[in-house]
């Protein structure tokens, strides 16, 4: 949150960008990077702008009848009260004419998470004389980048999901092999009720897929079509959960149900090694020095998946930001597919990495794990402690 304690870093992170400040810009909700950032709290109907210089004091634009929200706006900054358009304008123009400024605008739309500022208002913005660049690398490290707490708070969530997932895993397999299936949704249930007696907590799922619905990426079980989990089965379990106040932990696990045949381990056997060129990828870049894009591992994951002939199969990204905004966050994604993501993976950022293959009808495979780029900003720490190898046999 924006505030008198908090500036000093920001203004310093501006200047490191060689830019003049940031113009953060709302209306009704529409960019929640600025009102997050800001930390707008109540009802909002009129459009505002918060001007942070590279040195000097911030400056708030907002409408004259709706002051109640900025009660928290420090004494010591202008806030800068319009009725009219004209005003707005004015007073917008006055703060950016002539200088070089950041705003969540990504050219092209490259990457539409960074890209919440309307045509018109950039319109307006460079008729007032400004340029215009965009925040994208400084909403990674103003919103994305975890604590200490964060950190351990993860690792701790990531071990416990692994061993969850494990868990139902056998639990299927026994069912099974007892006669008595148990079925994707009542299993997910299950895991439910581990989140709650570990003090986990999570906004919805898990999914636990079989065989041909394991095929369908975003698939979600439900009681109204029950799905045995039977002999012969590949299970897929992916699963995502917190501590109340700590950070997202979001796993991928696939298991069989008795042996797996030689075309679930040829697909298995993809899926993880692009995982893991995508991580060797990223240690070996990191540890350089050299700053590395979060397209970069998408592409090396990628085209392990397209060398095995299963590239048609990859249908969505390697990976999304984790922070403690979201389960998919702001900052920089695993990925070069579904947008073009330009952004650095900066020190303290944190993502998934799960490649995926989909065959309909037939199959689908995925192996998710977490990693955050450490400190030091030389060295990815990667979760849980022990990736998944070989399919789980059950």
């Amino acid at each position: 949150m924006l505030n008198e304690k908090s500036i000093a870093s920001l203004q310093s992170a501006l200047r490191d960008a060689g830019v003049d400040g940031w113009l953060l810009y709302d209306f009704r909700g529409i960019n929640a990077i600025a009102s997050g950032l800001v930390g707008i709290k109540g009802f909002v109907s009129r459009r505002w702008f918060v001007w942070v210089p590279a040195s000097g004091t911030p400056v708030a634009i907002t409408h004259v009848i709706e002051q109640n929200p900025w009660h928290a706006w420090p004494a010591a900054w202008e806030n800068r009260q319009y009725i009219a358009w004209q005003t707005l304008e004015a007073e917008v123009a006055r703060l950016v004419k002539g200088r070089r400024i950041v705003m969540e605008y990504s050219p092209g739309d490259a990457v539409p998470y960074v890209d919440y500022v309307p045509g018109g208002v950039l319109e307006m913005i460079r008729a007032a004389g400004a340029t215009v660049e965009s925040s994208g690398n400084l909403v990674t490290r103003f919103l994305a980048v975890w604590n200490d707490e964060e950190r351990r708070t993860h690792a701790i969530a990531a071990e416990q999901c692994k061993d969850i997932a494990y868990a139902a895993f056998k639990r299927a397999g026994e069912a099974a092999r007892a006669r008595k299936p148990i079925t994707e949704y009542a299993l997910t249930e299950w895991i439910r009720g581990e989140f709650t007696r570990l003090g986990l907590w999570t906004d919805h799922g898990p999914n636990v897929s079989a065989t041909e619905n394991a095929a369908l990426p975003h698939y979600d079980p439900s009681p109204d079509a029950p799905r045995d989990l039977k002999i012969g089965d590949i299970v897929l379990i992916d699963l995502w959960a917190k501590a109340p106040d700590g950070m997202w932990a979001d796993q991928t696990y696939m298991a069989s149900i008795g042996t797996p045949s030689a075309r679930a381990v040829e697909v298995w056997n993809a899926v993880r090694d692009a995982r893991d060129a995508a991580i060797a990828l990223l240690r070996d870049k990191l540890a350089t020095g050299a700053p590395v894009r979060g397209g970069e591992a998408d592409d090396a994951s990628r085209n392990v998946i397209k060398a095995r002939g299963f590239g048609d199969y990859f249908t969505h990204r390697t990976g999304h930001s984790i922070d403690a905004g979201g389960l998919h966050g702001s900052g920089a994604h695993i990925d070069n597919l579904e947008t073009r993501e330009e952004r650095v993976l900066l020190p303290g950022s944190g993502f998934s990495i799960e490649p995926g293959i989909y065959i309909p009808g037939e199959i689908g495979m995925r192996t998710e794990v977490n990693a955050y780029v450490a400190m030091d900003g030389r060295t990815l720490v990667v979760t849980p402690k022990e990736m998944q190898q070989e399919i789980m046999v059950v």
